[in-house]
């Protein structure tokens, strides 16, 4: 449960270097019971809506991964004179509750959902990607990135196939998920698989339109081109000239 540790870098310490460890991966790999869907899950041990996503790729290889967005509704409604846009709100994910990891604090940055994801191999740039639609945003990389690894799927593939979405977490604002949460699926999913997860303990419903909306652009370094995927969830295209 890495929401202990969104936080602004310059005011705590946050364990990076052990988050992003095999070790680490592996102590919280082992919580998981494949027979039972866990209702809570502990913070790890320290040892001690509104948004547009583009990819852009030019003719010297280089590539950029961006995603914008006001967060809730319309943003934060104030508008700079003259400048026509509104701008964001993120400071909603602070906490007022004192000696909190996130509580609110001048100068402090805010937790964000934005998180344009950029792919490279043996060092050099490989993909650049993005699946907007706030929580779904880290849930729908490590989709695309199995789709396309693990099942072989082509890039347009691996975003037209259907997506799980959990909601319900614990959150750096501070609230605790003691439920298990909910899954929702899209349709697509094997009705075996579906009832296999509810016998497991897992909460699945429905939804339209939670799924995020999926962009990406990958370069082939043997034939020297690039190769661009959209996706029908939201407004979009893939166009190279």
């Amino acid at each position: 449960m890495l929401y202990k540790f969104y936080a602004d870098m310059d005011f705590n310490e946050v364990p990076v270097d052990w988050l992003i460890s095999k070790e680490y991966a592996k102590e919280r790999a082992s919580l998981i019971d494949m027979d039972q869907a866990a209702m809570s899950y502990p913070a790890g041990n320290l040892k001690n809506g509104d948004t547009i996503y583009l990819t852009v790729a030019d003719e010297e290889g280089n590539m950029v991964s961006l995603i914008q967005s006001n967060y809730r509704g319309m943003g934060s409604g104030m508008t700079p004179p003259g400048l026509g846009f509104i701008l964001q709100d993120r400071g909603e994910l602070f906490s007022l509750e004192e000696g909190h990891f996130n509580v609110y604090e001048p100068h402090k940055r805010p937790f964000h959902t934005i998180i344009p994801a950029f792919v490279t191999k043996d060092g050099e740039p490989y993909m650049s990607f993005g699946v907007m639609g706030g929580p779904m945003q880290p849930q729908g990389h490590v989709q695309i990135l199995v789709n396309l690894i693990d099942f072989g799927m082509n890039l347009q593939e691996a975003g037209d196939a259907p997506r799980m979405q959990h909601l319900g977490s614990s959150q750096p604002t501070g609230e605790k998920m003691e439920d298990g949460g909910i899954l929702y699926l899209e349709s697509g999913f094997d009705y075996q698989a579906i009832r296999e997860l509810t016998k497991r303990g897992h909460t699945i419903e429905y939804a339209i339109g939670t799924y995020g909306g999926y962009q990406a652009i990958k370069w082939d370094k043997d034939q020297k081109v690039y190769y661009g995927a959209s996706e029908s969830r939201k407004d979009g295209s893939a166009a190279g000239y």
